[in-house]
């Protein structure tokens, strides 16, 4: 068993312990004078603080002052708060630094999450750029702004100001009325007139990045557009595939389009020259991306003295109507296509689809417009079907001619021209049907993808009609596809497919060598549409296919109870047997071929 010894410094150090404690004890302080002494200590540290901050901003405004001389003031931070308005349309955010939108939200609106809308969250830059009379070169982005809010007749303002001094300062106005889309906006100066080189050039710049408000981002992409107004109502706008850049003189507005949703810069003079730069930001393997473009414009001004530019700012919905009420011509920053295409957009489809969905819902309207376009074009798909007979018809003639001269090209063609010509059929009568209907079917391509109404607007599975319809997941991505199936263009996908089936029988031309398969190529345009069209509106995919089963349902009607083959048949035999007068176009076309024969057997001989 162990037993315990003596430890002295055990007893040394229990010894020390006890003296320091009565010490201590025995050379307290009195309480008061221990409160006393402590809030002096705090006293002197408070001062020393004070001292401190004094220092700091003495310090901070002599750097400001070494730096910027008697432009320091505006390059101090004033301690200013952001301030914000709103009306039923907009709720807007002041930043004090830079008089900046910090944020503007359209309260009507939501985004593909079903979050609040922004068209500015921290993403826009708004500079106005001036070189002084001592040569500096200034940025209002860098000027702290003292903010006011005022309100008259439900009118808001915010008046935002950068103060040189007393009598010198820089302004940026911003106001807003009841119920409207419409910012009036300003940037002026007062007593700055001989502190601004006017031998310099000014520079207005305003960059935005813009969000993305649906799901299909490649898709909406594709209509995220920097549009511009110039000269006499001309309109022009960068690529919306790539990266681009442009340079135009007198330029009236400036739109930033998110798709549905626009910022348009509108000045009260138009500006002279303009620099615009867009750079795509998508990448298709980032599923989460925020952005989809990057805006950006370089307005060069000339000043004679004070600033004084007035400008307006639309922010909101990119739809005709709204637009078109402003009488400024900003509708036509809406991509409804080019030419004739947009005229039709303009004029007839848009106001029929708004008066159908005003009282339908919007996937029942796409329907009716959809008959309504095939009993229009009903004529031209009567008159492409008969060509379509006449040519079966005369199939087993065309077919004995190519067998008949296989081996000579020039008078298989004038052999089977003159069978044509004889019985009064046309081959290209079956084309040109096909060419009066594509200015309205590319219309309505172009149509879909721009309506407004069709946003967040279901039908039976599909969601959102400016969206794509997804009825499964597949949790991967496939190239030029997908991660996701989309029923409609599946169904659209199988009614091209019946069609092409019925209109391939029809064909009488024989397959030429070294010319594509027709066939081949009519077959693959149904897995084209599967494609191509899994990522876009599936309210064009409801149109569409319901535009091929109307075509077919046509088709077989006209088939059934209107078009006698046996009648065009006889015809047919009752024309050959007519004497036929060439026309000029045929006797030339005739004679070349004589002449092309002819000189093709002499170089034989030879």
């Amino acid at each position: 068993m162990e037993q315990k010894k003596f430890d002295p410094w055990q007893f040394v150090g229990f010894f020390l312990i006890a003296l320091i404690l009565t010490w201590m004890l025995y050379n307290q302080p009195p309480v008061e004078e221990a409160t006393n002494n402590a809030a002096t200590q705090s006293e002197s540290a408070a001062g020393d603080a004070s001292n401190a901050v004094v220092m700091s901003d003495s310090l901070q405004s002599q750097q400001l002052q070494a730096s910027f001389g008697s432009y320091a003031n505006l390059f101090q931070n004033n301690s200013s708060k952001e301030v914000g308005i709103e009306n039923e349309k907009l709720a807007i955010t002041f930043a004090p630094k830079g008089a900046q939108i910090s944020s503007l939200r359209l309260k009507e609106f939501n985004n593909y999450k079903e979050e609040p809308l922004y068209l500015i969250k921290e993403n826009q830059n708004f500079n106005y750029s001036f070189t002084t009379s001592d040569g500096r070169i200034l940025n209002t982005t860098d000027f702290y702004f003292t903010p006011k809010i005022t309100e008259r007749n439900g009118n808001q303002r915010v008046t935002l100001t950068a103060a040189v001094s007393t009598s010198q300062y820089i302004v940026f106005e911003y106001q807003i009325n009841a119920n409207d889309y419409m910012v009036d906006f300003s940037i002026r100066s007062e007593g700055m007139g001989r502190l601004i080189n006017t031998r310099e050039q000014q520079q207005i710049s305003w960059d935005l990045k813009a969000f993305r408000n649906s799901r299909s981002i490649e898709y909406e992409n594709r209509y995220h557009l920097l549009t511009y107004g110039f000269e006499d109502d001309k309109i022009d706008y960068l690529s919306g595939a790539s990266d681009d850049e442009e340079e135009d003189k007198d330029v009236h507005w400036i739109s930033y389009k998110q798709h549905f949703f626009n910022s348009i810069l509108i000045p009260s003079k138009a500006f002279e020259t303009v620099n615009f730069t867009s750079e795509s930001l998508v990448d298709s393997d980032i599923v989460d991306q925020e952005f989809t473009k990057v805006y950006q414009t370089q307005i060069p001004v000339v000043s004679q003295g004070e600033i004084n530019q007035n400008f307006k700012w639309y922010f909101g919905p990119t739809e005709y109507d709204t637009l078109a009420q402003y009488d400024l011509g900003l509708e036509d920053s809406i991509d409804f296509g080019w030419g004739i295409f947009g005229w039709i957009n303009k004029y007839i489809f848009t106001p029929t689809f708004n008066f159908l969905s005003s009282f339908l819902p919007y996937g029942i309207a796409i329907i009716v417009m959809t008959i309504l376009v095939r009993l229009v074009m009903s004529p031209v798909t009567y008159k492409s079907y008969v060509s379509q007979i006449k040519m079966k018809v005369l199939k087993p003639e065309v077919d004995e001619i190519t067998a008949k001269y296989k081996d000579d090209s020039v008078k298989r063609q004038q052999e089977t021209m003159a069978l044509y010509s004889k019985a009064g059929a046309n081959p290209m009568s079956g084309c040109l049907p096909a060419l009066i209907q594509l200015p309205v079917f590319y219309a309505l391509f172009s149509f879909f993808p721009v309506a407004f109404a069709l946003r967040e607007k279901s039908f039976l599975w599909a969601d959102d009609l400016s969206s794509y319809d997804s009825v499964y997941e597949l949790g991967f991505n496939i190239p030029f596809y997908g991660d996701h199936v989309s029923l409609f263009p599946i169904l659209a996908s199988i009614a091209i497919f019946f069609y092409t089936m019925m209109t391939a029988g029809q064909q009488a031309a024989p397959q030429q060598p070294g010319i594509p398969n027709m066939k081949v190529i009519m077959y693959i345009m149904p897995l084209m549409m599967l494609f191509f069209f899994n990522n876009y509106a599936s309210g064009l995919s409801l149109y569409y296919f319901v535009s091929n089963v109307l075509t077919i349902v046509l088709m077989l009607v006209i088939k059934h109870f209107i078009v006698d083959d046996a009648k065009i048949l006889t015809q047919l035999e009752e024309n050959k047997k007519k004497p036929k007068k060439k026309s000029g176009f045929s006797a030339r076309l005739q004679q070349a071929m004589e002449q092309a024969e002819q000189q093709k057997n002499a170089k034989r001989k030879r």
